[in-house]
Formats: C-alpha cells, sequence, structure tokens
C-alpha cells in the first residue's frame, strides 16, 4: 500500500508542478504536454513493479460496463468533435458578435455574455466554450477600451456551473455519472435544481464583484456581425447536435448506450459535412482544423490517471480514504473535499478516485456522494487554476493578449465566488435528496 501511494502521490504533485513551470517537453522544433507524459510514467512505474498486476488493468480497461474508461473517452470526444464543428462553421462568433453589438451598456454586456455562455455550455462542452470565448472577449474588450476581467471571470465561472445540468457537460460527470449507471433523464431531474441554485448565486456574487467596473460606458465603436459562410453546415451541425441530445435523452429507453449514441451521430455528422462541401465545392480546410483541436492529450492522462485509481482499489487505498470521509453527512463531505481534491489533483483524477471512494458508501447514500462529487469536480475548477487543465490554458490565453491577469487573482475571485457557489448547489442537493 505504502508504495503505490508514495508513487502516485509524487506523479500528482509533479504534474501539478510541471503545469507551472515545465508545462510542455520541447525537443527541437516538436513539443508535448508534459502532464500528461508525467501521469503515463507513473502508470507504468506501478505496472512494471507489479504493484498493480496487468491482468487487473485489462480487465478493468475491457469490462463491458458504462464505466467502461475507453466508452467514456469515446462519448467524450464525439460530443467536443460535434461542439469544435459548430464553433468551425461560425456559430460561436456569431452568437458573440450578436450580443456585443447590441448591448448598450457593461450590464448588459456582461449579462448577455454571461447567459449566451451558460447556453451555449449547456449544449456543447464546458471547454471547448472556454476555448472559444476567451479569445473573443480579449479582443472584444481590448477594442472596446473597456476591463475584460469581468467578462473573464464570468465566462470562467458559468462555462463550469452550468456544465452541471447535462452528464455529458464534463468528462468528470460522465465518468461519475455513468459509473453510478445513471440516466440522462434521472441525471437532469436531480441536478436541475442545484445547478439552477450555483448558477443564480454564481451570477449574483460575480455581479456585486464588479458592479462598480461594469457601470463605466462602453466606447462608440461600431461591432460586425461575425457572418455564416456556410449556413447549409451550420444547420447541419445544430440538427445533429439537436438529434444527438433527443437520443440521449431516451437512450434509457431504446437500449442503446450513450457512448455508441455520440460516436453515431459524430459519425454521420462528419460524412455529411464532407459530402455538403463536396456538393457545395467548399474547401475541407475547417474539418482538419476541427481534428486539429480536439484534446488528444486527454486520452493517455485520462488512462493512466485511470490505471493509477485501479492501484489505489486493489491495494486497499481507496476504502481506507472512504472510511476516514465516513458515511454521515455525505452531501456535504463529499462535495467539500471534491472541491478541494480536485485543486491538488485536478478535477479529471479526482473524478476517478471518487468513483471508487463513492462505491464504499452504503446503498442508501451512494447516489448522495456521487451527485455531491460530481458539483465539486465541476465548481473546483474555478477555485484555482489546478482545478482543470482548461484553467492553466484559460490564463495562458490572457497572457497571450497581454491582459494582466495572475494566478492569484484567479485564486481570489474564485475564493470569492465557488465557496457560496457550491455551498448553494449542495444545499439544493442536500434538499432534494
Amino acid at each position: 500500500m505504502i508504495p503505490t501511494l508514495v508513487i502516485s502521490l509524487i506523479t500528482f504533485i509533479t504534474i501539478v508542478i510541471s503545469l507551472f513551470l515545465f508545462p510542455k517537453i520541447k525537443i527541437k522544433n516538436f513539443s508535448i504536454h508534459a502532464y500528461w507524459v508525467i501521469a503515463l510514467i507513473g502508470a507504468l512505474i506501478l505496472i512494471c513493479s507489479t504493484l498493480v498486476p496487468i491482468k487487473e488493468v485489462y480487465n478493468q480497461l475491457t469490462t463491458n460496463t458504462a464505466i467502461n474508461p475507453l466508452k467514456i473517452l469515446v462519448l467524450f470526444f464525439s460530443m467536443t468533435f460535434i461542439s469544435i464543428l459548430l464553433d468551425e462553421f461560425g456559430l460561436f462568433r456569431f452568437l458573440a458578435s450578436v450580443a456585443a453589438k447590441r448591448a448598450k451598456s457593461q450590464y448588459i454586456l456582461f449579462f448577455s455574455f454571461y447567459f449566451l455562455v451558460a447556453a451555449l455550455t449547456i449544449f456543447t462542452s464546458n471547454d471547448v466554450v472556454i476555448l472559444t470565448f476567451t479569445p473573443f472577449i480579449c479582443f472584444f474588450c481590448k477594442r472596446m477600451k473597456i476591463n475584460p476581467i469581468p467578462y473573464l471571470i464570468s465566462e470562467f465561472a458559468a462555462a463550469n456551473t452550468w456544465s452541471l445540468l447535462f452528464i455529458i457537460g464534463n468528462p468528470t460527470n460522465i465518468f461519475l455519472g455513468t459509473s453510478a449507471d445513471i440516466t440522462f433523464i434521472d441525471y437532469v431531474k436531480v441536478m436541475a435544481l442545484p445547478t439552477i441554485a450555483a448558477g443564480t448565486v454564481e451570477l449574483l456574487v460575480i455581479f456585486l464583484v464588479f458592479r462598480h467596473k461594469l457601470s463605466e460606458k462602453i466606447g462608440e465603436i461600431y461591432i460586425e456581425t461575425e457572418k455564416i459562410e456556410n449556413k447549409v453546415m451550420l444547420f447541419n451541425g445544430v440538427a445533429h447536435l439537436l438529434i444527438c441530445l433527443i437520443f440521449l435523452i431516451i437512450a434509457n429507453y431504446i437500449k442503446l448506450e450513450m457512448w455508441l449514441i455520440s460516436l453515431i451521430c459524430a459519425s454521420s455528422l462528419l460524412v455529411s459535412t464532407l459530402f455538403i462541401a463536396l456538393v457545395t465545392r467548399k474547401d475541407f480546410c475547417f474539418i482538419s482544423r476541427a481534428g486539429k483541436r480536439l484534446p488528444y492529450p486527454l486520452i493517455p492522462f485520462f488512462l493512466s490517471m485511470f490505471i493509477i485509481v485501479v492501484a489505489f482499489n486493489y491495494r486497499g487505498i481507496s476504502s481506507q480514504i472512504a472510511s476516514i470521509l465516513g458515511n454521515s453527512n455525505t452531501v456535504w463531505v463529499y462535495g467539500f473535499t471534491s472541491l478541494m481534491m480536485s485543486n491538488v489533483i485536478n478535477n479529471i483524477p479526482m473524478s476517478i478516485l471518487y468513483t471508487g471512494l463513492c462505491s464504499h458508501l452504503d446503498a442508501a447514500i451512494y447516489l448522495k456522494g456521487v451527485y455531491a462529487s460530481i458539483i465539486g469536480s465541476n465548481i473546483g475548477a474555478f477555485l484555482t487554476p489546478i482545478g482543470a487543465l482548461a484553467g492553466i490554458m484559460f490564463l495562458d490565453i490572457a497572457n497571450k493578449h497581454e491582459i494582466k491577469f495572475s494566478f492569484t487573482q484567479f485564486v481570489e475571485y474564485g475564493c470569492i465566488i465557488a465557496i457560496p457557489t457550491i455551498s448553494a448547489a449542495l444545499l439544493v442537493l442536500f434538499i432534494i435528496l
């Protein structure tokens, strides 16, 4: 047990350090993200030292259950691909430009951006929205000569709060939710009210924090509405997204797994988009751009972290941690500890770890632990930049646009916003469960 724990802790700590000191490993003109390499090395050490048998890892990777990590990756990448293609078709930029053009004051602009990010996050992906909207906000605020910080903070918080609503909103939702065999509809029934409560409290807190900065006037600068170059492709993409969501909702009734539905819809969108491009004689470059934007490093990172947690379970470490957390005040204990743990080891490995911890809970309180952990994994993303991989990329984008937004500032605003937000979500969850 001790060697496994030591190797795992060294891996976690090194990953966190790498995010700040050496985020990428460069070899001549080639560079790769360091975090997944470190995770892979940690997992290989555990396997090679027989601290976790290769047979145990193989059994877990090939198990025909909803918790199979390969199925979860297919579900996540399929939904992400659909979201990225919609962005390539110009949907996000078009909606953002329309919202910006109609804003007569910073107050209207602030609420317009917040609700737009919330809506897009619900139906697409929180990470895609963050990585798409952050450059837009930086550029827009610089051009309008207004402070970008209120908009950047609200964007990041909104994306990582409203991602709670659907099980497909975040890979952490997918892993924790599917591990408990929670259907799409059952998930929404439970998480709808906590999400609304969290979003309402969050919006109020952010507005109160930045109300003075938002009172400044917007300069008279003309904003062009982004044009949709190919409306047929956009319509086709939106139709595929809606069809996918409908089938995910009824998946339990038609006896189809969510990963298979998302894969079919993503494949259909790809094929139909290629066909439309051929018929309309359009360039295929946006498809290759969408392919390049997929978060491929997440695959080795996710699988490596999964192996580490398999070692935790095999060596009894998970059961020891679960006994420390106990079986009382489950919503509060699992909610707040998952929030904090997300900011120690990142929310993806945290969700994998808490899947094992929740399995040790009594049947009557099992779902309380799962839902509370899901809330912690999402809201934990904006407590500190370590909470989610998107947090580091978010700061990097802001810095590239010459916006002074430090790690310390992120944490200061994160503490002010995240604590009341998760408290509201957990309180409502506690009441309804």
